[in-house]
């Protein structure tokens, strides 16, 4: 169903079996319906629909579609987990990484929420449960011994990475997967060899790309980096 036919649906006003509307329940259903069909074509009406409810009694739950997407964020960032009492600060930043590639692979319909859509929006006025990471990973820091200057720098840092990497990762796309000419399966036979010489004969590195190897090897390269300028006070 598309947004317009959504939107032009009738109502449904029909009492859900299951009681009470929640936001909570409401936020999973819109969660569903965003991972199926993606954000554009979620609307306060279609998820009514799906609902089982009249449109109106969802805008006591969220007050505009705006309001449901920040929404739908802040429930998929409560899978990304900070334990900021952990000791090895540089393990825990490398397992947050982790989390955060598999929720955004798990969920890429989700990604312009939590990369793009919050750089509209001044920090304080996200909603508090897309700032709980930021949060927390600060914790961790500067239990470290990191000054929070500092530790703000290396989430910065960090998340900079990722939201590079995964929006990277999502647009890695063989034009032809059956062929096995490398240059052919990724299009790179129509670049002029002499404009593009090393492109050209990354063929077979770029048609072997590997997103987790990939996030392992920034990793090394970033938290090294992070190392060797920053020093924790204790």
């Amino acid at each position: 169903m598309n947004a317009s036919s959504a939107d032009s649906a009738p109502q449904d006003s029909e009492p859900h079996p299951d009681g009470k509307l929640t936001r909570a329940r409401m936020l999973a259903c819109a969660l569903e319906m965003v991972d199926r069909e993606g954000i554009d074509k979620l609307s306060m009406r279609g998820l009514a629909r799906a609902l089982g409810r009249d449109p109106m009694s969802l805008y006591r739950h969220a007050t505009n579609k705006a309001d449901l997407l920040d929404g739908v964020a802040e429930t998929v960032l409560t899978e990304l987990t900070v334990d900021s009492t952990d000791t090895d600060w540089i393990a825990q930043l490398r397992a947050v990484a982790r989390q955060f590639r598999r929720i955004a692979l798990t969920h890429p319909h989700v990604v312009p929420l939590l990369v793009t859509r919050p750089l509209a929006t001044p920090l304080a006025l996200r909603p508090r449960g897309t700032l709980r990471p930021l949060e927390d990973i600060l914790a961790l820091l500067t239990q470290a011994g990191f000054s929070g200057a500092d530790a703000l720098h290396i989430y910065r840092a960090l998340f900079g990475f990722l939201h590079g990497h995964i929006l990277n990762e999502l647009q890695e796309i063989v034009e032809k997967p059956e062929e096995t000419d490398d240059l052919l399966r990724l299009g790179l036979h129509r670049l002029p060899i002499h404009e593009f010489p090393h492109l050209r004969g990354l063929a077979s590195v770029l048609a072997a790309y590997d997103g987790a190897a990939e996030l392992e090897r920034g990793l090394d390269i970033l938290l090294a980096g992070l190392q060797s300028v920053t020093t924790p006070a204790i």
